[in-house]
């Protein structure tokens, strides 16, 4: 029996748990891998906290009031009484964080993901600093899941772990200093409710199933169900399981199904952090950011975006067509046969064009005879005529801070570089995501709302595994940690009320 049971392993869940721990609560987190970290692990790592003492060191233009206008300029009208939750708790976090020498973060220069009222020059993201995995204990360093590059498609390894391996390092390790306990291997599957209020989970396990009891509470935070094809289907989620980031075999949803079996309310079941992916050749998609050339274009060869947009947002403009998915980013051999963006992972060149996702040509003619893109050239054409000019007629690309933060043209414009050193590529791209943003409804506590508007008593949730208090939004990086991470932790500051009633 402990104080705390924590489901998850990732940012939320570690925050919470060393939070729980580190305040006196005991705490157990059942993972269901043998890896602690999830998605979280994969990640850059960056954290929007706006206001903290990281920006104020960094002397970047950042306030709690600034980051309240540029939300109030994006979210839909009305009252966000969680986000302004989010917003006054942000600061407090980090500088809870920051007073354990375990945790040290530093500014992250990242621009934020719209033109509005508030924006930050630059951005106001934060991360850990990268630690060594010596400098760790070595049971903390051992279980933290290795980047995404190593997971996926066996590149080596190494010994400094940066972004969201060092956030997952750690508070792992100072989990453990206080006296936390992890149990990989672990496979939540429901809630254990007596007289209304629940009591613990119950967990598939090597040895057969169990039940882990809690005094005081659960937090969920296993993320949500990115990784279950069926749900995705079901409830309108666009792109496949398998172009997700989730670990593979992960995410399905259980605990997101198991809160709405006991009463609980669900919200922004159709949506996700959306990305481009760079298709695989084992059927997988790549996260990719940062386009520095090339055009993506639709079945018929013609471009529908500025490929410079933020991720989530070109992602959202793939889902909007069936011709979209897969799209092809098409490019020259300026960087010598090299994708001129950055996927997690790329991959081997030459294993793409063997598997034919990606497809070389020495004309643009011969790319697009191939491929059936039968606009392409005057796609690229059109396109290249921009480069001179520095202005995109059709999309803007290169007129907003994020779109230029990538790229190093030569020319007036240096988003735009023109395609047009032959051999062309080709490379295949599909609708990834960083996890899906539905789940449990929670309030100012982290605690879950039934569908009658009351908490339910024991139950909290945090990170995808909780509907985001953004919906359909993602203004800027970081976001999915920041508000996974603060809503843990009012989760934890009211467990506390609660052991102290």
């Amino acid at each position: 029996m402990h104080d705390v049971v924590v489901v998850g392993s990732g940012g939320g869940a570690m925050i919470g748990a060393y939070l729980a721990q580190h305040a006196g609560l005991s705490t157990v987190v059942l993972e269901r891998t043998d890896l602690v970290g999830g998605t979280s692990a994969y990640s850059g790592g960056a954290c929007w906290l706006p206001g903290s003492d990281v920006q104020q060191r960094a002397g970047i233009g950042d306030s709690t009031e600034s980051a309240r206008a540029f939300l109030e300029a994006l979210l839909p009208p009305g009252d966000h009484p969680l986000v302004d939750t989010f917003l006054d708790e942000a600061p407090r976090l980090v500088a809870a964080l920051e007073a354990d020498e375990l945790f040290d973060f530093e500014w992250l220069p990242f621009p934020e993901y719209f033109d509005a009222p508030g924006r930050a020059t630059m951005g106001r993201s934060i991360q850990p600093v990268n630690v060594k995995r010596d400098e760790l204990p070595a049971e903390a360093a051992s279980l933290v899941r290795p980047p995404v590059e190593r997971d996926r498609v066996g590149a080596g390894g190494r010994n400094t772990l940066s972004g969201g391996q060092s956030l997952i390092g750690r508070s792992l390790a100072a989990f453990l200093r206080d006296g936390g306990t992890v149990r990989t291997g672990h496979h939540v599957t429901g809630f254990v409710v007596e007289d209304g209020r629940v009591v613990g989970v119950e967990a598939t396990t090597p040895d057969g199933p169990i039940e882990v009891r809690a005094r005081l509470g659960v937090l969920a935070a296993a993320g949500g169900f990115e990784g279950n094809q069926a749900l995705r289907e079901e409830r309108g989620v666009p792109g496949d399981a398998e172009w997700s980031m989730a670990p593979r075999g992960t995410n399905q949803g259980e605990l997101i199904d198991a809160g709405a079996a006991i009463g609980a309310r669900v919200a922004n079941l159709d949506q996700g952090w959306f990305c481009p992916g760079l298709a695989q050749p084992d059927g997988g998609g790549s996260f990719t950011l940062g386009f520095r050339s090339g055009v993506m274009v639709d079945a018929n060869g013609r471009r529908y975006a500025n490929e410079c947009l933020p991720y989530d947002r070109f992602g959202r403009e793939m889902a909007k067509s069936p011709d979209r998915i897969p799209s092809y980013l098409v490019f020259d051999s300026r960087e010598g046969g090299r994708l001129p963006a950055i996927a997690m992972p790329e991959g081997d060149p030459e294993e793409h064009l063997a598997a034919g996702t990606w497809v070389r040509a020495d004309t643009l003619a011969e790319l697009a005879d191939r491929l059936g893109l039968a606009d392409l050239e005057a796609t690229v054409k059109r396109f290249n005529a921009f480069v001179d000019t520095g202005v995109d007629e059709d999309f803007g690309r290169g007129s907003d801070e994020y779109d230029v933060f990538f790229a190093g043209g030569p020319g007036p414009n240096k988003a735009l570089v023109e395609v047009d050193q032959p051999p062309f590529y080709a490379a295949r791209f599909v609708l990834s995501d960083l996890g899906t943003k539905g789940g449990l409804v929670t309030d100012e506590h982290g605690r879950v709302v039934s569908t009658g508007g009351e908490p339910i008593p024991g139950l909290y949730a945090a990170g995808n595994t909780a509907a985001s208090i953004m919906g359909a939004l993602y203004p800027a990086p970081g976001v999915p940690l920041g508000t996974a991470m603060v809503f843990a932790s009012r989760a934890v500051q009211h467990l506390v009320e609660e052991a102290g009633a």
